[in-house]
């Protein structure tokens, strides 16, 4: 399917800012029932690429997390020398 290689190619900042969109036309009103069905399935498939965007930056600031701890443990980083 076409829109779900496209959806995969959205950034975060675009895939929120048009479910943003998708929202305010929503609430907006005076769309057909089809077209309210189409834009909340639209807006079903952004809120998944924005969650595929938080996931995955939430992973790399558990490892980043993960690995200062790591570092720590092993005795410090280099920066405590200049701090003497």
């Amino acid at each position: 399917m076409t829109t779900k290689t496209a959806d995969e190619a959205l950034g975060y900042e675009q895939a929120r800012d048009e479910l943003i969109d998708v929202v305010r036309r929503l609430e907006t009103g005076g769309t057909s029932l089809e077209e309210s069905l189409a834009l909340w399935e639209r807006g079903e498939e952004l809120a998944k690429v924005c969650r595929r965007w938080l996931d995955g930056a939430r992973a790399r600031l558990d490892a980043a997390l993960a690995q200062d701890g790591a570092d720590d443990a092993d005795g410090g980083d280099a920066g405590d020398a200049d701090e003497e």
